[in-house]
């Protein structure tokens, strides 16, 4: 292929696990989602997906205070160091055990990670380049059970560690002659927060019990006293311990459970219990899990395992705020910059939500589908995507944002498949709960029910070419089912299939239904007349996919056997097939106990679809690769893979002998007993769907793949979640017809002597995206016309694209476009879909700027008008006020003329 798909975005999973963080102005918020790191900007309503993945699921991110660096860590303790502006990866290291946390300090020079019951304090990367961007300065010792939460003063003088035996611990970060070590109880639970006050020592701790100690300290960060030597032990000179040989060397701090000795002139930092506070004292909330702190405010943000969370000012423990937005865990809590955004995730159900506790509103409020995802379609003009999952929701996205705009809830069990109907106002998903219904996105409802005379599983949809005919395939009944849009009515029952009906699809430019089934058929019915079988289609095996050309004359069908056949359905005769069991590549299972090669050889392609323009088709199924193949030679031409995550599982190819026993694997070994949430044991023979139970570890795979109309991007719905992929070209140098005569400067010559058409032209063959710009841009409104008709046939896709992309900025594009639609009507449809997405994007832009001003207007005459009555009427009392006194000013008058005479 001439242009190469890169990874574009992963949409459908906004939070999975881990902390959040918010960037340096606080407008955008960092969610780690599985294996990679997703971006949104709150302000702009825009998400983007960093292309860096670590080898599993993100634990812990720790962002630098300037927001230009982050390191991510996963849950073996492996850390990228990644700048957050140029996207790239900058360091690779491994820390050999799980990271509870890490935290930068204020500063910016130092960053603590604590692992197991230890922390590491490290020098953090600067902007001088070296070998070894991790330096270890100390290792702090002091807790008996692993870390749990970091804080550091403003200063970054010092830091506390809270850990799991219910203690908190004050380390000096430098060698302060007054401050070592100091250990702190009073808790009865798990520390789920530790917290310093701002410019100060003064400590607020938190346990999982719903306990809240305030610790006030004698000695002011200025009162800290720097020594000039260092004890025999920080030099690493006692004994080291049994198991810390693998230990990085480095100053080392051991807490021993005694005070330091105070030296003569100074006096050690104590700390006194100033007060004692308890969150549930009612017994209304369940454990304590997540807790934020915002030093300049004051304010500690606390979240629940029901999924209410607290605002309390502090010290005073003042209840500000109180509210519950899921029934899951809150499993994290962030605070922006200003104190004004807190950030929640919940794991449990995947959402995200930004929550301004000032005007008690929501600025986001995300959630993916917390199961797995099962189909997707794209709109007719490439600007949505809408899927259907296992947890029984439709929801739609927005592919410039990359958020999701719309969720509709109605069905009650697993959504199969979705689809768009041709105007792309309509969507269609059918379920296992037996109903077929559409959605409309104009009203954002559910307009049309359809169900079957008996209850039926539909795990297959289609919808003909005018939108009016709607089919669904059951997989007890082996039936297709036509209902008809307009009325709702079921017309017809089609009968035939021996086995389940896996696979519908509608011809594009014919009312003809092709249905592919276990029964190692595909039938086509001819939806004109009388509904009859035009065609019986014999395969090799069971059908598990079907799908038609854009031009309607090929058919491709996917069977059980993991080849990809290709037919004429004039004809009936098969044209060619593609054999790709062995491109599937399927992984090991941890529970397997047979090897991947021999597993593989049950594998197939479950999903098909054609390229844009017909001459590729792309192919998924139960394996982290995506396949296209080349339709003419009947040939890989490449291989995507999904995902690199090994925390999924299939992922390996061979066992890992680390992690086989003489008892046999530890996959099997049940684990998890006395963990934080405490969930007790799965139900006997349940893997998947039991709330009860612990570990469930889901499996890769590719269960629909869609081309954007467009062609210019793909999608897929994997475990991992939605992922889209898009052409690049602007990486990629790919001049066009380029000679020696071609620079820039023979370009500007063109345009100062009004030669429009050989200026772009030459532009185009350099390829330059400033430069071409720079020549369209130049072109008067009056020659645009004669331009597009003298530009020759092969710079016309060239100079349709471009517009496509480059639509918004300026206004003379608009009348380009209208010139090459009325001239060059034979253009490709790929691009000329990408111009009307392009166009109908900046025509809703427009729309929603002009609605909004006109409701300004509209306001503003009305709150006129309403000034002008109340002055209107205050006038009038004006006026009756004045005749009144007048009027007795000459009663008063002429009484005193009376008196006179």
């Amino acid at each position: 292929m001439k242009f190469a798909y890169r990874f574009s975005n992963l949409l459908g999973a906004v939070y999975r696990h881990g902390n959040l963080s918010f960037s340096k102005d606080g407008n955008s918020v960092i969610s780690p989602v599985g294996n990679r790191v997703s971006v949104f900007d709150l302000k702009n309503n825009k998400s983007e997906t960093l292309p860096v993945s670590t080898a599993k699921n993100i634990t812990c991110v720790g962002l630098s205070p300037d927001g230009n660096l982050a390191i991510l860590v996963d849950e073996d303790g492996a850390a990228l160091l990644i700048s957050l502006i140029t996207r790239a990866v900058l360091h690779h290291f491994h820390f050999h055990k799980p990271v509870a946390s890490i935290r930068f300090s204020p500063d910016g020079r130092k960053f603590v990670v604590t692992k197991e019951n230890v922390a590491l304090m490290y020098h953090a990367p600067g902007r001088n380049r070296e070998f070894n961007a991790f330096v270890l300065d100390k290792s702090y010792y002091g807790p008996y059970d692993e870390t749990t939460c970091i804080d550091w003063t403003d200063d970054s003088k010092c830091f506390v560690v809270g850990s799991k035996d219910m203690s908190t611990w004050v380390f000096g970060a430098e060698r302060w002659s007054n401050l070592i070590y100091y250990s702190l109880g009073g808790h009865k639970d798990i520390m789920v927060g530790c917290f310093f006050e701002k410019d100060s020592l003064d400590l607020y701790t938190v346990s999982q019990d719903g306990t809240l100690c305030v610790w006030e300290s004698d000695t002011e960060l200025d009162g800290l006293v720097l020594r000039k030597t260092r004890l025999p032990a920080e030099r690493g000179e006692e004994e080291r311990g049994e198991g810390e040989e693998e230990e990085p060397r480095g100053e080392v701090i051991r807490g021993k459970g005694e005070r330091p000795k105070e030296k003569q002139g100074t006096k050690n930092v104590r700390y006194k219990q100033r007060s004692k506070h308890f969150f549930n004292k009612e017994g209304d909330f369940n454990n304590l899990t997540a807790a934020a702190f915002h030093k300049p405010t004051h304010i500690l943000v606390t979240g629940f395992a029901s999924g209410i969370f607290h605002l309390h000012e502090l010290p005073e423990f003042n209840l500000i705020h109180s509210l519950s937005i899921s029934d899951q865990r809150i499993a994290t809590v962030s605070m922006n910059s200003s104190g004004d955004w807190i950030g929640f995730g919940c794991s449990g159900l995947g959402q995200l939500l930004v929550w301004e506790w000032q005007s008690e509103s929501y600025v986001f409020k995300q959630q993916g589908h917390f199961n797995n995802m099962a189909a997707l379609a794209y709109s007719p003009d490439g600007q949505y995507i809408a899927t259907g999952g296992d947890d029984g929701k439709v929801k739609v996205w927005n592919m410039t944002s990359g958020l999701c705009f719309v969720t509709f809830t109605e069905h009650t069990s697993s959504v199969t498949n979705v689809t768009f109907t041709s105007r792309g106002f309509v969507i269609v998903s059918a379920s296992l709960d037996g109903t077929v219904r559409a959605f409309d996105l104009h009203r954002y409802r559910n307009f049309r029910t359809f169900t079957s005379p008996r209850p039926a599983q539909f795990s297959s949809l289609a919808v003909d070419p005018s939108g009016d005919l709607v089919s669904a395939g059951a997989q007890d009944s082996f039936e297709v089912f036509i209902w008809s849009m307009q009325t709702g009515r079921l017309l017809e029952v089609l009968g035939g299939h021996e086995g389940p009906v896996s696979c519908l699809c509608f011809s594009p430019v014919q009312s003809i239904l092709a249905s592919a089934s276990w029964d190692k058929t595909v039938r086509l019915w001819d939806m004109m007349d009388s509904w009859q079988t035009t065609e019986t289609l014999r395969l090799t095996s069971d059908g598990l996919a079907v799908s038609y050309r854009p031009d309607g004359q090929e058919l491709a069908v996917a069977t059980l056997d993991g080849e990809i056949s290709f037919w004429n359905p004039q004809s009936a005769n098969q044209t060619g097939s593609v054999s790709g069991r062995h491109d599937l590549e399927m992984g090991r299972k941890e529970t397997d106990k047979i090897t991947s090669k021999q597993s593989a050889k049950g594998k197939s392609f479950t999903s098909l679809c054609y390229s844009a323009d017909g001459e590729s088709i792309l192919a998924g199924g139960q394996s982290k690769f995506v396949c296209i193949y080349n339709i003419r030679e009947q040939i890989l031409m490449k291989k995507f893979e999904i995902s690199c995550n090994l925390s999924l599982d299939a992922m390996e190819e061979f066992l890992d002998r680390r992690k086989m026993t003489e008892f046999g694997s530890l996959a099997l070994v049940d684990e998890g007993v006395g963990d934080g949430d405490g969930v007790e044991l799965s139900l006997p023979g349940v893997r998947k769907g039991d709330m009860s139970s612990r570990h469930f570890k889901p499996e890769i795979r590719v269960s629909s793949i869609r081309f954007s109309p467009t062609g210019r991007s793909w999608a897929a719905t994997s475990t991992e979640g939605l992922l889209t992929y898009s052409l690049d070209g602007a990486l990629v140098f790919d001049p066009y017809d380029l000679d020696l005569d071609v620079t820039p400067a023979s370009v500007r010559r063109q345009l100062r002597q009004a030669e429009w058409a050989t200026a772009i032209v030459l532009a185009f063959r350099l390829n330059e995206t400033a430069l071409t710009q720079e020549v369209l841009e130049a072109v008067p409104h009056h020659q645009i016309a004669v331009v597009c008709g003298s530009l020759p046939d092969v710079y016309v896709e060239k100079l349709l694209g471009f517009i496509a992309s480059a639509l918004e900025r300026c206004e003379k594009y608009q009348t380009a476009k209208h010139c090459f639609m009325l001239i060059r009507s034979g253009a490709v449809l790929p691009t000329i879909q990408s111009l009307q997405k392009s166009i109908q994007k900046h025509f809703e832009d427009l729309s929603k700027l002009c609605d909004w001003n006109m409701y300004t207007i509209r306001y503003a005459v009305a709150l006129s008008k309403q000034r002008g009555v109340k002055r209107t009427a205050g006038d009038a009392l004006c006026d009756k006020d004045q005749s009144e006194d007048s009027e007795v000013m000459s009663e008063a008058s002429l009484e005193e003329t009376d008196m006179l005479m």
